[in-house]
């Protein structure tokens, strides 16, 4: 993108920002789309989750990340108020949480490994999501959320370090 002379400098990277936002929103919404099935309920394999770990390149992804999810639950989920509360809720949690404790961290992949725990933990919010709409098992449902968002994000480590080597996230925004 080139800045026109009377554009402001910060207005190129709002609508920049604005638009990389947007592609994850769209991006997260796909992903979750195409494993749908998988996605909610006890057992769940969300693989979009795998976005959430670009909140460690860069906390401007925040707004993406959480419009993806906010959608996807308003789009494909059989209980929508409850995933858009507390699904939602629990994104935005883990999210803050990671951007707080990347000030500590040094390295991405050790970010990324924090981040993945925190969102792995705070599966109980979906676990009390579950229990409240259909009294599953608190304890149980929180175990198997936390496995697969486990899973996912583990796997995402390499992937979305390997993908950042050529794009770059942390100037993207």
């Amino acid at each position: 993108m080139t800045v026109e002379k009377n554009q402001p400098q910060g207005t190129q990277s709002n609508v920049q920002g604005i638009v990389i936002n947007g592609i994850i929103a769209a991006l997260y919404i796909a992903v979750s789309a195409v494993v749908s099935p998988f996605g909610f309920g006890q057992i769940q394999f969300r693989v979009s989750e795998i976005f959430n770990h670009l909140i460690v390149f860069n906390k401007k992804y925040l707004f993406g990340i959480i419009l993806g999810v906010f959608l996807t639950n308003l789009f494909f989920s059989p209980m929508k108020a409850y995933d858009l509360i507390f699904g939602v809720g629990q994104s935005l949690l883990a999210l803050v949480i990671a951007i707080l404790c990347a000030r500590f961290i040094k390295g991405m992949i050790a970010r990324m490994i924090v981040n993945t725990l925190v969102f792995t933990v705070t599966m109980f919010l979906i676990a009390i999501e579950l229990h409240l709409a259909f009294g599953l098992p608190f304890l149980f449902t929180w175990l198997t959320t936390a496995i697969g968002e486990l899973v996912v994000m583990a796997v995402g480590i390499p992937v979305m370090y390997f993908i950042n080597k050529s794009v770059h996230f942390d100037k993207m925004v």
